[in-house]
């Protein structure tokens, strides 16, 4: 398996993490504990949750994805094998109404994610998303807080400016503890997030780059291809805006790649991701094995020059 760099944290994982947003959400329990016994079983060892996964199920409340990930590590016995990234900084229902990176609240809320996953340490801690109404320095002394108790590896952002982001890394200069990844909306439908200043800045100062969204909600699975295909699924609801003509071009892209490779657009979406020069690894969430096998078989395709041009331009 091959094996890239968070940044220069010195933590090494596979091409491809797992979302854990879908736990106590679209996956029970016994469904995700499944799916991670088989992601570990094919090589991969990135996990990617947050404190706030799955508040907006009904009945959650947040910490639910935390909460089985970490009753699996402690029944598999495979915490040695895994990565854990978590995040904070997220609104929390009937505990915290903003987006929130005060260091009182990182203080308080990385105990309960330890709590939850069950571990005494967490590989990799997100600021989850930016936050104005607190300094930068006062985030950061925070996380250094946490790496020096030895309850945090590395730390991480995600959905920060390129500007934000290049004075949170300034910040590192001084003494204060860097943001070694960072976590954005990316896939070959929504690239302005990410494509550009942001990008840039990543490649330059070595930033591990963990794309969310990879597979665009399931858009760029094929499974929605019209109006009757949105019910078929918790999140078909969104795809309605996608079916327009760059939507629908994007996956005549994927179907041809796909063809010409006896695979799936989900897996040459991915694929697509995977190769992208700076990108270390798509996060991909799956609830069934059937989806997970899709996934996992982006690490083993290859995709032509003349293929990721296609893609590139049919997505642009």
């Amino acid at each position: 398996m091959e094996l890239r760099n968070l940044g220069r944290s010195g933590i090494r994982v596979g091409p491809l993490a797992f979302g854990g947003n879908v736990f106590g959400w679209t996956a029970d329990e016994a469904t995700s504990f499944r799916l991670l016994d088989a992601f570990v079983d094919a090589g991969l060892n990135l996990i990617d949750t947050a404190d706030c996964y799955s508040s907006w199920a009904p009945g959650n409340k947040g910490g639910e994805s935390e909460t089985i990930l970490g009753n699996w590590l402690k029944r598999s016995g495979k915490r040695g094998k895994v990565v854990v990234a978590t995040k904070v900084g997220w609104e929390m229902p009937g505990r915290v109404q903003r987006k929130d990176l005060s260091a009182a609240w990182i203080r308080e809320e990385v105990e309960h994610s330890l709590r939850r996953l069950q571990i005494d340490v967490i590989d990799l801690y997100q600021s989850h998303h930016d936050d104005l109404e607190t300094p930068q320095e006062e985030t950061l002394a925070a996380h250094a807080e946490l790496i020096k108790a030895g309850k945090v590896r590395a730390i991480g952002a995600s959905n920060f400016s390129a500007e934000r982001f290049a004075s949170a890394l300034k910040l590192s200069e001084q003494g204060l503890p860097r943001y070694e990844t960072m976590q954005p909306r990316f896939n070959l439908a929504d690239r302005s997030q990410y494509e550009g200043a942001l990008e840039d800045l990543c490649r330059r100062e070595e930033i591990g780059v963990i794309s969310y969204s990879s597979l665009a909600s399931g858009f760029l699975t094929g499974k929605y291809r019209g109006e009757a295909d949105l019910s078929k699924s918790a999140r078909g609801g969104g795809m309605k805006a996608r079916l327009n003509p760059a939507g629908l071009k994007v996956l005549d892209a994927l179907d041809r790649v796909a063809k010409a490779h006896g695979s799936s657009p989900t897996t040459v979406a991915l694929a697509w991701l995977i190769a992208r020069p700076g990108l270390t690894a798509p996060i991909a969430s799956a609830t069934s094995l059937e989806q997970l096998e899709d996934q996992v078989a982006a690490i083993r395709l290859t995709l032509a020059a003349d293929e990721i041009k296609l893609l590139d331009e049919a997505g642009r």
